[in-house]
């Protein structure tokens, strides 16, 4: 492992002395492999089979921006943005942004009723397998020890290393611990806040909180946009996901956006041979997950925030999402989704190759919300009776079946998908095929066109034998039957507002 010095020593020369060893470490790291840093090695990585069979995890966004608890997670950026709703709200309820800026919201930041084995126990009767704490969000505060900034939750706000605290509580209950960065956008996130009279002033050094608010805002569509980070921040970068993998050990690591933009590509690289090679040395493989292509495709695993494929996909993939529809931090007033839409999306995106992590939202002093609460819990009430159709299954020959179209790509998570009883999701395991019926009907009658009895020249789905048929969850006998329209099941006291699972035995 790599010497630490003390944190309160680690100001100035110090924390430049200290980045200079560590960037050399890393270069060791990456020298004795088996991953060098260009996409030929990295290619060579696989998707371990934990992460493949655990289908579901929890997200968290917890932070300083949980203090003001307006608007979302980008309140930090929004509220110097002159004219918008966050800035006017910020002078109203909080002062000029000269005399209260964001930094002082750190102190309010007290954590005061946070408790990682309760929320330990809460995400493991979820029925999730991984929980993937945001570690460092697009404003700057680290949410665990770090010796590159003294802005972090270890020795400010709540002093405590939140990071650290949470990965030993999961990790006792079997929860994969993992951590997210979002750091790539703090080049340029605080970088309105240089347009007027506010706290956001230079002169700017490394390690200050604001550091660096570049100006201009770059053109976000733009991957060669200008001006592009600085090798001095690129380095700090890399340096702050490095020590996140050395002090604890993430076994998913994510990254959000703008890690896309060209300046990033070599320290990508750099990271997921590092990140890679660290894990072989203790035994263990990894997950990076990534947006926007910002990896090489197959040498990480491919996210779609929030949103979802329309078809299967021949690789595996991840959604990220969240219980509200508005923002991804707690925020007074957010709009919540009902557990039976998460459900469903869940189903839908395990039954194409995915798997779904669900973001959660606690408040600024460490409580989650009974709203979160609620639907995390009917969700594992839910996953208790129906979980073997999700866990550890694959894909099946066809992943769907029925009317409704499921809108492909990011942000598509808002509406409600209007399912009805012929919309039926397929997963299968071992001896087992498993058909989930997203709407179960009234009358208890389901069709399931894809098992249609045809002649073998005919080319079906599906030419074997059926066993036997059972609804998961109820003691009913279903009655059912196979011919040229689908396998007919019927049921008479099978009712539910949540999908029904029918587990198909086969020959």
């Amino acid at each position: 492992m790599i010497s630490i010095i003390s944190a309160s020593q680690a100001e100035g020369g110090k924390v430049v002395d200290y980045a200079k060893s560590y960037l050399k470490t890393i270069d060791e790291v990456i020298a004795r492999g088996p991953y060098a840093d260009t996409w030929e090695s990295l290619g060579a990585y696989q998707i371990p089979e934990w992460f493949k069979r655990g289908k579901f995890g929890i997200f968290i966004h917890w932070g300083v921006y949980s203090v003001p608890a307006f608007g979302n997670e980008w309140y930090s950026r929004n509220m110097y943005v002159q004219g918008s709703r966050e800035f006017e709200h910020h002078r109203t309820t909080w002062g000029e942004h000269a005399q209260f800026g964001y930094k002082d919201f750190i102190p309010l930041f007290k954590a005061e009723n946070f408790d990682p084995e309760e929320w330990a126990e809460l995400f493991e009767q979820a029925g999730a397998k991984y929980v993937v704490p945001v570690a460092e969000h697009h404003d700057g505060f680290q949410m665990y020890r770090s010796e590159l900034s003294r802005y972090n939750a270890y020795e400010m706000g709540p002093q405590r290393d939140v990071l650290g605290e949470l990965s030993q509580a999961f990790q006792k209950r079997g929860l994969i611990p993992g951590a997210s960065s979002h750091r790539a956008a703090h080049w340029w996130f605080f970088g309105q806040g240089k347009l007027f009279d506010s706290d956001v002033k230079e002169p700017l050094k490394r390690g200050d909180f604001y550091w660096p608010a570049s100006q201009p805002e770059p053109d976000f569509q733009d991957l060669f946009s200008k001006p592009e980070p600085s090798q001095a921040y690129l380095e700090d970068w890399l340096l702050r996901c490095c020590e996140i993998v050395d002090r604890y050990r993430p076994r998913v690591f994510y990254f959000d956006w703008w890690i896309h933009h060209s300046a990033f590509k070599p320290y990508l690289k750099k990271f997921a041979a590092y990140y890679y090679n660290r894990m072989a040395e203790w035994g263990d493989v990894g997950v990076i997950t990534y947006k926007h292509d910002a990896f090489m495709f197959g040498t990480a695993v491919v996210d779609v925030e929030r949103g979802q494929f329309a078809e299967a996909k021949p690789y595996f993939w991840q959604t990220d999402t969240a219980v509200a529809k508005n923002s991804w931090c707690y925020t007074e007033g957010n709009v919540y989704k009902t557990p039976n839409q998460i459900i469903c999306d869940l189903v839908d995106i395990v039954s194409k190759n995915g798997t779904m992590l669900l973001n959660v939202g606690p408040r600024a002093d460490g409580t989650i919300p009974e709203e979160d609460r609620d639907i995390l819990l009917e969700i594992g009430k839910w996953l208790k009776v129906n979980g073997e159709a999700i866990y550890d299954t694959n894909v099946w020959r066809v992943s769907q079946e029925g009317p409704t179209e499921v809108p492909e790509g990011q942000f598509t998570d808002g509406d409600d998908k209007a399912f009805t009883p012929e919309d039926i999701r397929f997963t299968v395991k071992g001896s087992h095929l498993y058909a989930t019926v997203l709407k179960y009907p009234e009358d208890g009658c389901v069709t399931v066109k894809s098992l249609a009895e045809r002649n073998a020249a005919s080319k079906p789905h599906f030419h074997g034998i059926i066993k036997d048929v059972t609804a998961l969850g109820f003691e009913e006998e279903v009655a059912w039957e196979r011919d040229e329209e689908g396998l007919k099941i019927r049921t008479q006291n099978v009712k539910s507002e949540y999908p029904v699972v029918f587990k198909i035995r086969i020959d």
